[in-house]
């Protein structure tokens, strides 16, 4: 059975930072694609950042880009996002999701994920 667990939300000032863990099992790290999504009080859930075993393919929003890394532990099965230079903005839920083939990360889109997180918290104060 494939589970993803998100992790590492909590409550940090603007401009400093968090890391966000994402640890999947039932799947190995040769074939697969992990995103962050993002979801604030009455928006859309935004694909934030991607991350795939192509090459180690990697994909980040503008509005994360400079600022968020993303970076996988194939030994751990565990996927990281590590968010620097936090703004209020920032704030949301963030989910991660992932499929078990392998793609070309770009914009993510909900529909190509078929396993997702329970959402982890973050809230960044001004």
């Amino acid at each position: 059975e494939v589970q993803v667990v998100a992790s590492g939300g909590g409550l940090v000032q603007a401009g400093g930072s968090l890391r966000l863990s994402c640890a999947a099992s039932g799947f190995t790290f040769d074939d697969y694609a992990i995103s962050w999504f993002r979801q604030a009080p009455g928006s859309e859930r935004e694909g934030v950042s991607c991350i795939s075993s192509v090459n180690s393919n990697t994909y980040y929003a503008d509005s994360v880009k400079d600022r968020f890394t993303i970076s996988s532990d194939n030994a751990k099965n565990t996927v990281y996002l590590q968010m620097n230079s936090l703004k209020p903005e920032d704030t949301a839920v963030y989910y991660c999701a992932a499929r078990t083939t392998a793609t070309i990360c770009a914009v993510p889109y909900r529909y190509e994920y078929d396993y997702w997180g329970q959402g982890t918290q973050v809230t960044v104060s001004s």
